[in-house]
Parts: C-alpha cells; structure tokens; sequence
C-alpha cells in the first residue's frame, strides 16, 4: 500500500493477522531514483518503530504491523528524508515528505467496511438479500432438475422438491472472542468485532461479557506459642 502526501491513506487489516506492507513513498516516487533515503517511521503511540518485535521494516521503508490487533489501530506516519541535486547550482538539498497510514482492525476481508458503506442500504440487510437470493436460486435448482428429468430424460427424480418449502433463518450471532458493540462501532453497529480489553466471548452470543476479578480464598494456620 502506497503513500499520498496529499491525504492519508486508510488500511484495513484482518484481526490477529499481519498488515500488508506500508510503503513509505508514493507510486510516482517509487519509479524514480531516489538520493540517499532514510525512513522514519512512528505508531499511534508516538513512539518509534525501529527495533519494535511486532513489526517488520526493510530496509527500503515497508512496514508491516505482524499479529495486528485492536490495541494497535491508529496512526502511522513515516517521514522519508532524501537528497535532490538543483539543476541549476548543481547543489545537493535534503528534502522532506511525510506520509500517514490510518491503520483499523477488521475481522473481515480488508476493505469490508468501505464496501458496505457505497450501498444506500444497512450492511446486514445486504448480506440477508444475498442469503434470499441463495434460497431462490436453490429452489430454481430443484424445479429445473424436476423438470429436465422428466422431459428431456423421461426418469422420475429422486429428489422431490415441494414449493415454498425451503427456508431461511436468520441467527444472529458472532464467533467466540467477538461481539458487536454500537458505541465503539458506529458506523457499523450489526457487524461483529473483536472484544475490547477486559471482556470476552466463549460462545456464539453478540454481547462481549465483562471479565471478573479472579477471588483468592486465604487459608492459614497459627502455631501456638508453647
């Protein structure tokens, strides 16, 4: 994923997977030779990214954010330095060009979210769309096969298909370790997210619970004083 000095770009990363490669430039200035560069990269917490365990730099400024989780969504901007000769005075000159990553955990397929949001209509209620429209052509499916094997192939099915008898329930649910949270996630508020710190999901329910504080029962023995 390239750079835009002009705007930041927006990454969406698969939960507990690794971030696709963040290249600190821009497509125009990766096809040209650039002078000397160095690579500055900082995370959302303003701190720098060299020698970080949970992140890959090469050497030719490419990030990668390796186990990407909730924690580590925000901000990353990489500042790349390089020298430029002046045509004219033929003087070297160092110049600057920044570059921001707006990096967001997503359990889905990277750029689920913006996919969604070009249709006028709820995600959820496009994904029950797609499902009604798998139960109509299942049912097509049948009467076709009925009608082919009667007429073309004069065999009786062994499958009969009675109309209007296949249907569809809707179980509203998420994976274990997700939940959906409307506060968090506005902008998506049916869509199943990965649980905040200090919360946890063990079955197929859309509520994150809260964790509670682990009781340690003290027992002990005095010895008398003789």
């Amino acid at each position: 994923v390239y750079g835009d000095t002009k705007q930041e770009v927006k990454v969406y990363v698969k939960v507990f997977t690794n971030s696709p490669f963040l290249v600190c430039m821009d497509l125009a200035r990766s096809r040209e030779e650039v002078i000397d560069p160095k690579y500055l990269w900082i995370g959302p917490d303003r701190k720098n990214l060299e020698g970080q365990m949970y992140v890959n730099l090469t050497k030719t400024g490419k990030l990668m954010v390796m186990g990407f989780k909730e924690s580590m969504s925000g901000a990353y901007t990489c500042t790349l330095s390089h020298k430029i000769i002046e045509t004219t005075t033929q003087e070297e000159r160092v110049v600057f060009e920044a570059y921001k990553f707006m990096v967001y955990v997503n359990p889905f397929a990277p750029g689920w979210e913006e996919v969604c949001h070009q249709v006028p209509y709820d995600c959820e209620d496009a994904t029950n769309m797609r499902v009604q429209e798998a139960r109509e052509r299942i049912g097509e499916f049948f009467n076709e096969q009925t009608y082919a094997l009667k007429h073309e192939f004069q065999t009786v099915p062994t499958i009969h298909y009675v109309d209007n008898s296949f249907s569809v329930t809707h179980i509203d649910s998420c994976r274990p370790g997700f939940g959906k949270n409307d506060i968090t996630h506005k902008n998506c508020a049916s869509c199943c997210v990965v649980c905040e710190p200090g919360t946890y999901s063990p079955n197929n329910e859309v509520t994150c619970q809260i964790c509670t504080r682990p009781r340690v029962k003290k027992n002990w023995k005095t010895e008398e004083q003789l």
